[in-house]
């Protein structure tokens, strides 16, 4: 196996790990309330995340910019809370297919993310000579990782607002809620984890 197909391996695992569901509940979040014809926009929605983590990844593993890991990790589950909260608003005020903040938000968190993701790279690249191919190849692997969360997301969501004919606002207001709730109880078990060191 070559070092660019383990570190692609490497990121395909880490977005789908279930125990790292923060990064797989914020794609929920961002994606879970569009339909499947909707799939422009979401590639338009996953394409500001990914130029957003793309540079804060790169960044943060070539040393360049720098954030202490509490913070970021703080960071994550606001950025799924808010995007749940958009979503809600949103819907209310009929600017969910046409709105171009959430563009910016999925870009401006995606750099939020990235530093998330570059803690984790950088303990892999400890042994790697060079840091290009390994960067790279993570990032690739991320990207197909995620490309596979918003298959399996717009699929659920076809499923439910098509076949079971679970309405688009109630399907919003549940998919948010449980985005909410969950981003809500790992804030919280983040600040309690803080507040004992």
């Amino acid at each position: 196996m070559s070092e660019f197909q383990m570190y692609l391996g490497i990121g395909m695992r880490h977005i789908t790990d279930i125990t790292a569901y923060d990064h797989i509940v914020f794609i929920l979040a961002l994606c879970g309330i569009y339909k499947l014809v909707d799939w422009k926009k979401v590639l338009i929605l996953v394409s500001a995340f990914t130029i957003g983590h793309s540079i804060t990844l790169a960044l943060a593993t070539l040393n360049i910019v720098s954030f202490p890991k509490d913070i970021i990790e703080i960071l994550i589950p606001v950025t799924i809370i808010i995007t749940a909260i958009y979503n809600v608003i949103s819907f209310e005020k009929n600017i969910v297919n046409s709105s171009k903040t959430k563009y910016s938000l999925a870009l401006i968190f995606g750099l939020i993310h990235g530093m998330g993701f570059s803690n984790y790279l950088k303990a892999s690249l400890e042994e790697s000579e060079s840091l290009f191919q390994p960067l790279l190849a993570f990032n690739v692997g991320v990207e197909i990782g995620q490309v596979g969360i918003v298959l399996v997301i717009l699929l659920l969501s076809y499923l439910m607002t098509n076949i079971l004919k679970v309405g688009e606002k109630v399907w919003t207001v549940f998919i948010s809620g449980a985005a909410f709730g969950i981003a809500l109880m790992l804030l919280v078990e983040l600040l309690l984890e803080m507040s004992y060191q």
